[in-house]
């Protein structure tokens, strides 16, 4: 008979000193949904020139260029939303002089 063993494990990233692999700035972030994963694009909005400024004015459309673009499981997002919160919460505390985070109206 085929017995089942429960192991947890903790998964750490393995950053080594001569690698610290490729770090991406991010401003934005678009976020998509199939039944199966969400996509969450992060693109950097950079302030916009005046020709930029009368291109949106007239369309309503902000082309920003995208940095990274990550599919996760739809099972990992609670335990991403989960972390997000307590380390955002852990934050709050520690800066208790800085502008509070809230979270912004969704642009979508």
């Amino acid at each position: 008979m085929d017995e089942q063993r429960q192991v947890n494990l903790t998964i750490v990233p393995d950053s080594r000193p001569d690698d610290q692999g490729e770090r991406l700035y991010a401003n934005f972030c678009a976020i998509a949904h199939t039944p199966f994963d969400f996509t969450l694009t992060f693109c950097e909005v950079m302030p916009l020139s005046d020709q930029a400024l009368r291109d949106a004015q007239s369309d309503h459309i902000v082309r920003a260029p995208v940095r990274a673009r990550v599919v996760l499981p739809v099972q990992s997002i609670p335990a991403l939303i989960g972390a997000l919160q307590e380390h955002l919460r852990v934050y709050a505390e520690a800066q208790p002089q800085a502008p509070q985070p809230h979270a912004p109206d969704p642009v979508h």
